[in-house]
């Protein structure tokens, strides 16, 4: 690891006013870390806002508040999140192990990078990691790639289980500028396409630091499910991810809400499918077809076919085990 500078911080302007091109924030440090200690990533300073960052989950104006510092164990234990918003806790508690869970920040969840072995491999081509350089998955073992989305510049698919469920559920990431301006970014537009910077996994401004999350009221309390396909049940990575809410009116389904993970180079929201399901029955012919319908423009690469079936069968589950709460 490169010696770098370390510094903490007690306010988020005081925070955001330190950024810069050569400096990162740290909070639990449970993906950065291991990016230093593998080389990929460099900065001469971490600016430490553990301390400058609220770590409060509490319900107010018709909204779940999630500071930016609170822990993934902290969310998903919080009583309003598992009554009010209990699709939250079940994609939290479907990823990482609980010690992580411990360390995790709820912002960083966000801002954590992808798992593909070329981006971890530095001895090979990486658009994420080296700008220009290539994507080595196109043409290489691309088992885990995205089927969404995705382009030549990069096929590497987001990592986060929490991340799915608040796509579902339309949260809402704050977060303050350098000049002290507070910011708002929905979060269907806060994690980005690879389109041509790949390198780039968000739409967050450079100088910004994230201090809240925002899930306004819904009425997906009763039913809600998360089913994560992934080659062991312990601490691993998704191949598909399904993030699944309905709401109900005894078998006819009023609303529904529909996103993946695994998939693409965000969370992946199934806008068509959910737009299909409303008005409908809740049944199993009726969620076979919303399946069918979500992966029905999917282009596998070489290795990853499979991921369609297996998709589509993720989707069917996930909206069975809705209905059967």
């Amino acid at each position: 690891m490169r010696p770098f500078n370390f510094e903490k911080v007690k306010s988020a302007a005081e925070a955001s006013s330190m950024k810069s091109a050569v400096s990162q924030y740290i909070a639990g440090g449970t993906n950065l870390v291991d990016l230093m200690k593998k080389n990929i990533a460099h900065p001469e300073k971490l600016i430490d806002v553990t301390t400058a960052l609220s770590d409060a989950v509490n319900h107010q104006n018709n909204s779940l508040q999630i500071g930016a510092m609170a822990s993934n164990s902290k969310v998903v234990n919080n009583r309003e999140v598992i009554e009010r918003f209990p699709l939250i806790s079940k994609a939290i508690l479907a990823g990482a192990s609980p010690q992580i869970r411990n360390m995790a920040s709820s912002a960083g969840n966000l801002l954590q990078r992808t798992r593909c072995p070329y981006f971890y491999d530095v001895t090979t081509p990486c658009n994420k990691r080296k700008p220009n350089s290539g994507c080595s998955a196109v043409e290489g073992a691309n088992r885990m790639s995205a089927v969404a989305g995705y382009n030549n510049q990069c096929v590497a698919v987001h990592p986060s289980d929490f991340c799915v469920a608040l796509a579902a559920l339309d949260a809402t990431v704050t977060a303050q500028t350098k000049d002290q301006k507070e910011i708002k970014i929905p979060f269907k537009e806060f994690h980005k396409l690879p389109e041509d910077t790949p390198w780039l996994d968000n739409n967050l401004p450079q100088d910004a630091i994230i201090t809240n999350i925002e899930i306004p009221d819904n009425s997906f309390d009763k039913h809600s499910a998360y089913v994560k396909v992934r080659d062991r049940t312990s601490y691993a990575f998704a191949l598909v991810s399904v993030a699944a809410a309905l709401d109900l009116d005894g078998k006819r389904i009023k609303n529904a809400r529909l996103a993946s993970g695994g998939v693409a180079h965000k969370p992946w929201r199934w806008f068509e499918a959910e737009k299909f399901l409303s008005g409908k029955k809740a049944t199993v012919e009726t969620f076979e077809e919303a399946a069918k319908l979500a992966t029905k423009d999917l282009k596998p690469l070489s290795e990853n076919g499979y991921k369609i079936p297996m998709l589509q069968g993720a989707i069917v589950t996930a909206l069975q085990n809705c209905v059967n709460q």
